[in-house]
């Protein structure tokens, strides 16, 4: 059994209200292979929701949205809910969305809102590899 971003499956969880659908990635859930989450909506994140980038400041790791608000703490804790169900169903592979700032894995946006890519993981991507879990995105399969 493997875990997949919800918005992976046409579920409109996408910050901007949308999806990223992937006929791949269903017919995982569909042969009763996967499960699915979104690490946002755990977290308390409503749908749509204003844009977010992962920015680096005094050596610390934070989550900001388009208006300049912190909403780390969002992040952090749909990260942990995640891993929690990971935990519990014994799952230890994950395919993530490319490029978000929660599931991201190898490549986020900088923090400038400007499509402008930079090495790093979203902060689950991030939480879950830190706890031996495998993290693919969409673009892997």
């Amino acid at each position: 059994m493997i875990l997949v971003s919800s918005c992976l499956l046409g579920i409109n969880c996408k910050y901007s209200g949308g999806n990223n659908y992937q006929e791949k990635i269903l017919k995982l859930v569909k042969e009763g292979k996967a499960i699915f989450a979104c690490p946002e909506q755990l977290g308390g994140l409503t749908t749509p929701r204003l844009p977010a980038e992962i920015v680096y400041k005094d050596n610390k790791r934070y989550v900001i949205d388009k208006n300049g608000k912190d909403v780390t703490e969002k992040f952090e804790r749909g990260a942990r809910e995640v891993l929690k169900i990971l935990k519990e169903m014994n799952i230890t592979k994950v395919i993530f969305k490319s490029q978000s700032p929660s599931c991201g894995c190898g490549l986020i946006y900088d923090g400038t809102f400007t499509n402008k890519l930079i090495k790093g993981n979203g902060i689950t991507t991030q939480l879950l590899i830190d706890n031996g879990i495998e993290v693919i995105t969409e673009l892997d399969i």
